[in-house]
Parts: C-alpha cells; structure tokens; sequence
C-alpha cells in the first residue's frame, strides 16, 4: 500500500476532493443555516475580532481542558500524538489537550456544525487551502495578537508558508510544516543512465528518459491523470512563469500560455512513449515502488513508506526538475487554528493559543513523520537537519502554495483537476481542455464571490 498523503490514504483521495468541492459549494461552512455568524461569546452579532488578547507567556488561568481535532489518521499520527502526549505531561493539572483525529475528508465538513453546537475543536489542524474558506465563514479566530505577543514574524518561517495563513490582512494560523511534491528515482535506473542522482534541469531528465527507454526500460516515467497530477501541472505552470487566479481571486489564469506548456510537456510523455496511455489511480507510485519505473513525482509523505520498503528498491530523492525558467513547486502545509467554539471561553482562548506556540516550537517529533518544519530554526537543529527532506528546503523561494481564495478547493476539483484528467488522456489538446477548464472556474470564481462576500 502506498504511503500517506496530508489529505488522507491515496486510496481515498478522490472521495476527499468530492467531499470537499461539495462542502465548499454549499452552506456547510456557515454557521448551521443560512449565512449565521458566530460572535466571540458564541452569539451571532458579536465580532470574533473581540475574543480575548493573547499576552504571552505560560498559561496560568485556572484548569481547562482543549478540544484538538486534525486528520492524521496515517504514519504521520503518532508522532502527532507524541507531541500531544509530551505537552499533557509538561502541564499536567493546567491544561489537558483531547486528541481526536478523524479522516480529512470527515473531518472538514464536521467542523462547522459541530463548533456551532460546541460540540468541536477549540483548537485544529487544517490545510493551508482551507484557512481562507473558514475564516471568511468566520468559523475561526484571528491569531495576529500571538504572532505579536510572541515575536513571530516571516523571517522565522519560510516566506510563502507564512503568507499562507494571511486573509484579508489578519493572521488566521500558524504554520506547522511544508510538504510538497518531490522527484523519486529508481537508484538501479540511475547507472543503467550513467548518472549519480536525478537530473535537474529540463535537458538532462529528458535525456535520462530517452537513455532509459534504449536501454530496455518500457516506461521510464509514468504521467497520472489523476492524483498527482494536478500538483505536477501547477508545479510546471509556475516554472514556466504562470499564475493560477488573479489576485482579486476573480480569474482563473492558468489557461496561459504558460499552463499550455506546462500541460503539453506532460501529455509529450505519453506520446514520446515514456509513459503508458491510461495511468489508474496510484499505479505510477505502485509501479516505481516495485521497481518498475525510473522516476515518479510524488509528495514527500512517501518517504518513511519507501523507507520501510528498503530493501526490495535502492531510491534516491531530490527536487522536481526545472523544466520551464525557474524552480517551482507544488506546496501546501497544516496549519493550527483557534476556532470560534473556544472564543467564548477566556481561559480557553488563553490556554489554546499557548498550546499553538508550544506546538509550532516543538515540532522536531512533526519532522520525523516526514514533513518539513515550517520554522527555520527546527529545520536548523542537528537531528532534523539529517532528514532526507530537508535538503528540499534549500530553495524555500521554489515553495509555491494556493492562493486565500474562499471556496479555491471547489475551482481546483471542478476546473483545473478535470482540463488536466483531460488532456494527459488525450481527449482534448491541452489548449483546448484548459479554456474550457478556464470557463467554469471562471463561473465558479464568480458564484464565490457572492458566496463569501461580507
């Protein structure tokens, strides 16, 4: 079985995305009913601004006990549950942190209806993609008084996961790692091409691909239609200099030139026969991890699985190749976020916040699970330094995420996933598929509009 993404079991992606385009499209996000806002003190006329400041320092209000959902049902759960184990014992008798993890694709729609009813997380971990779509819903609570107590500031974290929990000029969480797509290479493959590690730059994979086909490799590279394949696109629209939506989040832009390269280069692999037609889901993962394919791109939390899978393939790791003008890469990020439940609470306010930053501090445990922190001086600190993933934080400037657009994730399943599917199955030119793609995102860009607005 493959390893685990950040969304859930590969097996199970396609009915997150489903559940996560139809969440999105619907009045889920809101507070139970049409458009209902939650003020600090859990009434619907209040200001979620208002919840308490954060002072910093230790927490020393009376006993609460935090309410802590997130989704990591995979291998990455008990080194979360490590680091949850770690704070209990620490502040034992001031602060208890319930730990409930449900599958990602439960887990966002359950959020909202529960926290109305105070029946959900005071505290979460989300996806970055995701930040924008609940703030707007005012479903959680400003954390800028935390940067602030704190000192935390862009120069502590990668940039552009920093800038990732921005919307509308308020801070909406603190970021926990990176994860992003990385290029995985069968090592065996590697000499049968005459080459040390991966190549980095366009001539040289395309090269290695020819040598590899010559020397009786049927399919070097496979391309999937589905999961990953959207990352791959976006990673390639960004290298060849393209935008996904404009910055007033009212255009889809990745029906450019640049999005046509980027999908041509890609269907180019199927037709230059490195890869089969019709990839099913998975099986471009399943087929290099059994040693059948030279290169794959694959998200980093298929390292501690290739791992375990060490002795049946010698593998090596490096970042996706530069195949337009400039390095760029698919990213995204968990993120932990105060909700609106525990606004109502002074003390929880207080309480969840200090938990946040002892988090985001003591994430050493989190990069073993095979992400990379989100803060520059645990990437910094010797044993994490070591990790097979850290070397691709060398470039943090190549790390690029979603925008903080409401409802983005229903434009990506809709739009842009299906113009992709589209294409690399040669049902439409590349060209063709993203105008179309372009349309109805452009629709649904619009609806959201409304949707979201204040």
């Amino acid at each position: 079985m493959s390893g685990t993404s950040p969304y859930g079991t590969n097996m199970r992606r396609r009915a997150f995305l489903g559940a996560a385009g139809a969440l999105a499209g619907t009045g889920l996000l809101t507070a139970c009913g049409g458009g209902t806002e939650l003020g600090a003190d859990g009434s619907t006329d209040g200001s979620l601004d208002d919840a308490p400041r954060f002072e910093g320092g230790e927490y020393d209000g009376p006993k609460v006990t935090l309410q802590y959902w997130n989704g990591f049902t995979g291998g990455d759960g008990p080194h979360m549950r490590a680091m949850v184990q770690a704070f209990n014992k620490e502040y034992a008798g001031r602060i208890e942190v319930r730990n409930t993890t449900r599958q990602w694709q439960d887990l966002y729609p359950a959020m909202p209806t529960a926290i109305t009813a105070g029946k959900g997380p005071d505290v979460a971990v989300i996806h970055n993609d995701w930040v924008a779509t609940f703030a707007a819903r005012r479903t959680l609570v400003p954390l800028d008084d935390v940067v602030s107590s704190l000192g935390m500031k862009e120069s502590d974290f990668i940039p552009a996961v920093w800038q990732a929990g921005v919307y509308r000029d308020k801070r909406y969480s603190v970021p926990l790692d990176v994860h992003c797509l990385a290029d995985y290479a069968n090592a065996r493959h590697l000499t049968r091409a005459g080459l040390d590690a991966p190549p980095r730059d366009r001539s040289g994979y395309e090269d290695a691909l020819a040598e590899l086909a010559d020397a009786g490799v049927k399919h070097p590279f496979w391309m999937p239609n589905k999961w990953p394949a959207h990352l791959m696109f976006m990673s390639l629209l960004w290298q060849f200099g393209g935008e996904l939506y404009s910055e007033d989040g009212t255009e889809a832009l990745w029906g450019s030139d640049a999005g046509v390269e980027a999908l041509s280069w890609m269907r180019e692999q199927i037709d230059k026969g490195y890869s089969p037609g019709q990839v099913a889901q998975d099986a471009q993962y399943n087929a290099f991890k059994n040693g059948g394919v030279s290169f794959t791109w694959d998200g980093i939390w298929q390292i501690n699985d290739l791992k375990a899978n060490a002795g049946k393939l010698d593998w090596r790791m490096a970042p996706v190749p530069v195949i337009g003008g400039k390095a760029a890469v698919w990213s995204a990020s968990h993120n932990f976020v105060l909700t609106s439940q525990a606004a109502r609470d002074e003390n929880k306010v207080q309480a969840a916040k200090f938990f946040i930053d002892y988090m985001s501090k003591q994430s050493t445990e989190w990069a073993k699970a095979g992400m990379i922190p989100a803060r520059n001086s645990v990437r910094a600190e010797g044993e994490v330094a070591k990790l097979p993933q850290i070397a691709l934080a060398r470039d943090v400037e190549a790390f690029h995420f979603l925008p903080a657009l409401p409802g983005v994730g229903d434009v990506q399943s809709k739009a842009l996933e299906l113009a992709v599917q589209k294409a690399v199955l040669g049902r439409a030119a590349p060209a063709e598929a993203l105008a179309e793609g372009v349309r109805t995102a452009d629709k649904l860009l619009a609806e959201n509009q409304q949707k979201y607005a204040k």
